[in-house]
């Protein structure tokens, strides 16, 4: 996909995502403004598919749209927003570990059922 623009459809082919994910993560303001045709079809640059990478990383980490969309924000403002980007990685990094040691005591558990199964 590089330097070339690709419509809706091969970009949510690429990334496993629905057309109205992609046009729901735009108007959530997590894509910025994608480049549309004169008829109105969207072309997706190299550097929305960038985005579309991140926006995917941080949903996966279970960010919420509404704080996703305010770290774009801030991202948005460069170096004024730094401080509050940090911030918002740092809450979400504890959200995370807590989570995975949730889920490593679940695996535990199931392991240790199957071996009195056994």
């Amino acid at each position: 996909m590089r330097g070339v623009t690709v419509k809706i459809a091969e970009v949510s082919k690429k990334y496993g995502l629905s057309a109205d994910t992609l046009r729901y993560y735009e108007r959530a303001g997590l894509l910025g403004q994608v480049t549309r045709t004169k008829s109105g079809i969207r072309n997706y640059s190299d550097e929305d598919c960038e985005r579309i990478e991140f926006v995917m990383t941080m949903r996966n980490a279970g960010i919420p749209v509404e704080m996703l969309a305010e770290y774009v924000s801030l991202f948005e403002r460069g170096e004024e927003g730094a401080i509050l980007r940090k911030a918002v990685l740092q809450q979400q990094r504890e959200i995370v570990s807590k989570r995975i040691t949730e889920l490593n005591e679940t695996l535990k558990w199931i392991d240790d059922e199957i071996e009195s199964c056994a």
